[in-house]
């Protein structure tokens, strides 16, 4: 999973992703100190993983991973190529969703492109630039379709009428998240790679004050009502505290979250954010050599989750062999579960569950 971290300049991006990566990104108070996009993989805490290598002490532990890719600033007109603009926007189209880091404090001492803030602003200013450099790609969609639909194909007349009914909603301001379309339809703008159409989280980035009482925060009250009414998620988050977090070790981060009231870091809650966002799970594979988490889409069924591992055993799938990991925690050990019947064998129709132990059964 890729995750492009996008903002204005100076709204705490690169503060953000230096807390959540420890990648050390440059971070500095002027417009794209960020040039080239900084890329950080980070491993998604799982502590049901953690209880199988206690439990088999393995040779090797690997847990699923996310890639944050730290993109350059964007400013009025990048989708006319104004300041990285070009480089942006190429950018972005190769994540699968975006954090978008809007700037829900005041302080004087950091400098706002825009002279103050103002999260819906911020955030229209950056809408309007990926819904023009949507438009753009939608037209070139429309010439080529209506070329195409000449000798009277009515595939391609089709394609031309449903990516004409887009342009003028995305003209209307809106994105293509949110444009009114049957499954069918979907289906055929999913195939033109759009910005806005990209899951979205918009990470409210507060100051101390803020985020410990951020629920009365006029600016996160903002970002709230407009990520609801997009169906995108909001996290609220303190880069500045991430970052101290970020710097401790284990013992001292859990004290110091508790010290603050927090259960979990800002990055815990984005990772479990981005899962929900884009409707994913982790199955599980464990033994002496490796326990390994595994992420897949919601309702992947079993042969394809097997594809997962290796493609030999998608191909040759016979069976998997399948405990809850709750059922396996329960009784201890994998012999005393299948002693109490809770491993069960699933044929090819099985529909994957989060947290599944699994087992697979194949012949090539």
């Amino acid at each position: 999973m890729k995750l492009g971290i996008v903002g204005l300049p100076n709204v705490g991006k690169s503060t953000l992703f230096n807390a959540i990566t420890n990648a050390g990104a440059e971070s500095a108070n002027y417009p794209f100190c960020t040039i080239d996009p900084n890329v950080g993989v980070v491993t998604v805490p799982d502590e049901r993983l953690d209880y199988l290598a206690e439990l088999y002490n393995p040779k090797k532990y690997t847990p699923a991973v996310i890639e944050f890719v730290d993109i350059a600033g964007l400013v009025r007109g990048a989708s006319k190529g104004e300041g990285l603009g070009n480089k942006f926007l190429s950018n972005i189209r190769m994540t699968d969703a975006i954090v978008h880091v809007v700037r829900c404090f005041d302080d004087e001492n950091v400098i706002h492109v825009e002279g103050g803030t103002d999260p819906l602003r911020d955030i229209d200013i950056i809408n309007i630039e990926l819904i023009m450099a949507d438009m753009e790609m939608v037209d070139r969609r429309i010439e080529k379709a209506r070329k195409a639909a000449k000798g009277g194909d009515k595939k391609f007349m089709h394609e031309a009428e449903v990516f004409e009914r887009l342009r003028e909603h995305l003209d209307g301001g809106g994105s293509a998240r949110s444009f009114d379309c049957d499954e069918e339809e979907a289906e055929l703008i999913a195939t033109s790679d759009l910005l806005t159409l990209k899951p979205v989280i918009y990470a409210a980035n507060m100051d101390e004050d803020g985020i410990a009482d951020y629920e009365n925060s006029d600016y996160y009250k903002a970002v709230k009502k407009l990520a609801d009414s997009e169906g995108a998620s909001v996290l609220p988050i303190c880069a500045k505290t991430e970052m101290e977090i970020a710097e401790l070790d284990a013992d001292d981060r859990e004290m110091f979250l508790e010290e603050l009231g927090l259960h979990e870091s800002g990055l815990d809650r984005l990772i479990k954010c981005s899962y929900s966002l884009l409707g994913l799970i982790s199955f599980l594979t464990c033994g002496a050599d490796e326990v390994r988490a595994w992420t897949i889409k919601n309702g992947t069924k079993a042969p394809q989750a097997a594809g997962k591992i290796h493609t030999d055993f998608e191909r040759g799938f016979i069976r998997a062999e399948i405990v809850a990991f709750d059922d396996l925690k329960a009784c201890g050990s994998m012999a005393a579960a299948k002693e109490k019947g809770l491993v069960r064998s699933e044929g090819k129709e099985y529909v994957m569950k989060d947290g599944d132990v699994t087992l697979f059964r194949f012949n090539v």
